[in-house]
């Protein structure tokens, strides 16, 4: 009943805010339940749905302006008629903006993308920086437009895990809650790319989670749905890619050779994954001989760019116009050979430069590339037991894509809702079969691990390679006050024996002194200036280091089987 002289209507809007303050002050301090958190995910998935529509429109936007064409399917055609300096100054022009945008925002002058995502689940709890994101989606949006030769999906990737990472700090979501809604923000962004849902949800829990845990479908599945209807709402109900005609596989007489078209095609995208981490090796080399700045390092590669493209208009942007010419068959045997070639080149020197973008759209018409190619080659040999050769351009682009990512499920998925083609599931299922198998030995697993291997950060070998480097000895240790300290003496003894660890390392660090001196403990201390008696902090008992790394195994082998 209202109180006196109040309206009734003021008291029930009174109690909806109130009631509303509780469930946020609720959900901030317990995390959210789990049809609160399937709400969650829902919106999560449209604003991720949202952000990939719009990095997508922005490239287009940048690219009518540019190019006067916001026709990806056009692109090339429009650009080859244009001055040869114009196709030079923009790419030119674009690269200087980018080199300043990540010059003044981020650590390292370097765009943040899968792999930092993926690095963002594994770590530090769904989390991924955020400032260094939004300056990476706004470099690769540039990229992209003014003539970069990457893709579009790493970059939106990494943009929605920071919508994410914006939603877990804001609810303090941790540990299993905060990984998953990073999925869920993944996935609708891959969907809302690709419009592929079912692909969207599977690669973020086969490339980002690394797991396939059952309390993670539902929430993942319905964000994927969410940023598919984004999609869907803008640009309708249709596949990426037409195919000329249905693909008909001649059954198991043609087998073999989708066989050999996989081993081929792990083969291309490992020269590729090894092309750009040389170019980028060979340019960091080369800026750090001349002390040329960073931020001229992008522009420099925009010029490289607008060279080929001058010859070459097929590099310019995400390369889907070529991609489609492959998979319908209207590229010559030598133009798939020389184009393949080509886009390797721009691509690394896109990456190398440190332009932005991502790697998936190029892996896309390489596989392409290369599956016509060969498909020209087997049709003409063996044209009794074959099919069409756009059938092998087909499971090629899935091939190489798959190799690349390190995501056979997701990627097989992906090629046919991006295609639409449904029965030739077995040819691409070989080929892809073939060419993870092989370009998972010849590097760590995918192009992302390798660039955290790279990074020395060992995700690719599993949970036990990884988590030790989460514990700092700080944390683990016991302090001098700890009722079963180390014994005084015994701690100054094996420090002057050289035996002891700082700090503010990491148990990864830990371990192999133990293995090493076969001590009980180490003595932790902080290491002043030279000369200066080290402050001992506590000792690490090796027990309580196993204790916390096999803590961590369970809690992981859980979330995994939950």
């Amino acid at each position: 009943m209202a109180g006196r002289g109040e309206p009734e209507e003021w008291t029930v809007f009174g109690s909806i805010v109130s009631g509303g303050r509780d469930s946020w002050r609720i959900l901030r301090e317990q995390g959210p339940g789990q049809v609160q958190f399937w709400f969650i995910a829902l919106a999560v998935g449209t604003a991720s749905g949202f952000a990939a529509l719009f990095f997508r429109k922005g490239i287009n936007a940048l690219q009518a302006w540019l190019y006067g064409t916001a026709d990806i399917s056009a692109l090339t055609e429009v650009a080859g008629r244009l001055p040869w300096y114009w196709i030079v100054l923009y790419p030119v022009c674009g690269g200087l903006i980018v080199g300043v945008i990540l010059h003044r925002f981020t650590p390292g002058g370097r765009v943040r993308s899968v792999a930092d995502v993926i690095e963002g689940a594994a770590l530090y709890d769904g989390r991924v920086e955020t400032r260094a994101g939004l300056a990476s989606a706004a470099a690769s949006l540039i990229t992209l437009g003014s003539g970069g030769s990457t893709g579009r999906e790493g970059p939106v990737v990494h943009l929605a895990a920071v919508l994410a990472t914006w939603v877990n700090m804001a609810i303090r979501a941790t540990g299993i809650t905060a990984r998953d809604l990073l999925g869920c923000a993944v996935a609708a962004a891959v969907s809302a790319s690709f419009n592929a849902p079912i692909a969207g949800a599977l690669f973020a829990l086969e490339v980002v989670l690394r797991h396939f845990a059952v309390h993670a479908f539902a929430p993942i599945v319905i964000a994927s749905a969410a940023g598919t209807v984004i999609n869907r709402l803008e640009f309708g109900d249709v596949t990426e890619f037409r195919l000329a005609t249905e693909g008909t596989l001649a059954f198991y007489r043609e087998l073999p050779a989708f066989l050999i078209l996989g081993l081929i095609c792990g083969f291309v995208a490992v020269v590729m994954m090894r092309t750009i981490f040389w170019t980028d090796g060979v340019a960091s080399a080369v800026q750090a001989r001349t002390g040329l700045p960073r931020w001229i390092r992008p522009a420099l590669a925009g010029g490289l760019l607008g060279g080929i493209a001058i010859f070459y208009p097929h590099i310019i942007g995400v390369g889907y116009e070529t991609t489609s010419l492959a998979l319908t068959g209207e590229l010559f045997f030598h133009e798939a050979v020389v184009l393949a070639v080509v886009k390797v080149i721009a691509v690394s020197i896109t990456m190398g430069g440190r332009m932005g973008g991502g790697v998936f759209s190029p892996s896309l018409m390489l596989g392409a590339l290369t599956g016509l190619a060969f498909g020209l080659i087997a049709t003409g040999l063996f044209p009794e037991v074959s099919g069409a050769e756009t059938l092998y351009a087909l499971a090629g682009m899935g091939a190489v894509a798959a190799a690349v990512l390190g995501a056979p499920i997701s990627t097989t998925l992906i090629v046919f809702e991006l295609t639409g083609d449904w029965q030739t599931g077995l040819a691409v299922m070989v080929a892809v079969s073939t060419s993870t198998a092989l370009a998972s030995r010849l590097v760590d697993r995918s192009f992302f691990l390798t660039q955290l291997e790279m990074r020395n950060i060992h995700l690719a070998a599993g949970p036990q390679a990884y988590l030790l480097a989460m514990f700092r000895v700080a944390n683990v240790m016991r302090p001098p006050e700890h009722a079963r300290a180390a014994p005084t003496d015994a701690v100054w003894e094996a420090i002057e024996q050289g035996h002891f660890i700082d700090g503010n390392a990491t148990l990864d660090a830990a371990m192999p002194l133990f293995e090493k001196t076969n001590r009980m403990f180490l003595p932790v201390v902080r290491v002043g200036a030279r000369g200066e008696t080290p402050v001992v902090l506590g000792a690490l008992f090796h027990v309580d280091a196993l204790r916390a790394y096999n803590r961590a195994l369970a809690a992981t082998a859980a979330e995994e089987h939950s």
